[in-house]
């Protein structure tokens, strides 16, 4: 489908545009690739979402779909086609499902972050305190914390595009500034001196975008950057099953753990722990 590799591509930004190809490639064009496009019915659209809600998720069947809906209306723009069958009534796109969002206790988080290794234990330490988005965590550099004004400076975060890596502005488009509690100062503190940040170049926002170098705070055991996948399994999973919040893994016939967990149990739920946290501490100041 010409026309929708032309919409996919116009999409900004490049991880946008990434996300819309794959899923044009593999759930859009398999299915309606070699259709004109006038004979494209309202009814196989909505089986078809149907389908892949059932089959993958909302999620992707949402996105599938908006590829779809826009490839169409580019038609409809271009005259191919007089309607937009993607916008019929009984089309029914699945609406998100937010996975529910553990708030854990104090020592649970304390025990996280015990099961990390040392040279990671600030990722798990910093997320709870200061509620930083994972691949911030994996972005952040010496030259962002502030000793002397006790803050973290947001400024970028690390970001996967297709199968390559760049630096990036944070979430939004935004940087920001985060209060650093006393231990969590020492923390970082102890870190530095124990493993020397050291320079690291990756492009920024577009894989072929400018070079940019900072000194991370932390690197993988390659000596690269951290990669979230690597780090799930190897890393926050078994200190998830050291807090106890997880069962035992099971081994493979190849002899490695597989560790049964959820998505509530990600990392995005220190950022939950630190919301509630942080409101705990100003409602003592108010009181």
């Amino acid at each position: 489908m010409r026309i929708a590799r032309a919409w996919s591509a116009s999409k900004a930004p490049p991880s946008t545009a990434i996300k819309y190809e794959s899923a044009l490639r593999l759930h859009v064009a398999p299915v309606f690739g070699r259709r004109q496009l006038r004979t494209i019915k309202p009814s196989e659209i909505a089986a078809w979402v149907a389908d892949l809600d059932a089959r993958f998720g909302s999620s992707t069947a949402r996105t599938a779909y908006l590829v779809l809906h826009g490839t169409l209306d580019l038609a409809v723009d271009d005259e191919s086609i007089k309607k937009n069958p993607a916008k019929a009534r009984v089309v029914k796109v699945p609406a998100s499902r937010g996975g529910r969002v553990v708030a854990w206790a104090d020592d649970v988080v304390l025990r996280i972050v015990d099961g990390h290794p040392p040279e990671y234990r600030p990722i798990a330490s910093v997320g709870a305190a200061c509620g930083l988005r994972q691949g911030e965590l994996f972005g952040l550099a010496e030259k962002d914390v502030d000793f002397d004004e006790m803050v973290i400076h947001m400024r970028r975060q690390m970001k996967k595009l297709g199968r390559e890596f760049v630096f990036a502005l944070p979430k939004n488009d935004t940087e920001r500034t985060v209060p650093m509690s006393d231990g969590t100062a020492l923390i970082l503190k102890e870190h530095i001196e124990a493993h020397e940040p050291r320079p690291y170049t990756l492009p920024w926002e577009k894989t072929d975008g400018e070079a940019r170098t900072v000194n991370l705070l932390c690197r993988w055991t390659d000596d690269k950057h951290i990669r979230a996948r690597t780090y799930d399994e190897l890393v926050w999973k078994p200190a998830l099953y050291h807090a106890g919040v997880i069962n035992e893994p099971k081994t493979d016939r190849r002899g490695r753990r597989q560790y049964i967990s959820s998505r509530e149990n990600g990392m995005h739920a220190l950022r939950h722990y630190a919301s509630i946290a942080l409101a705990d501490r100003v409602t003592h100041q108010l009181s």
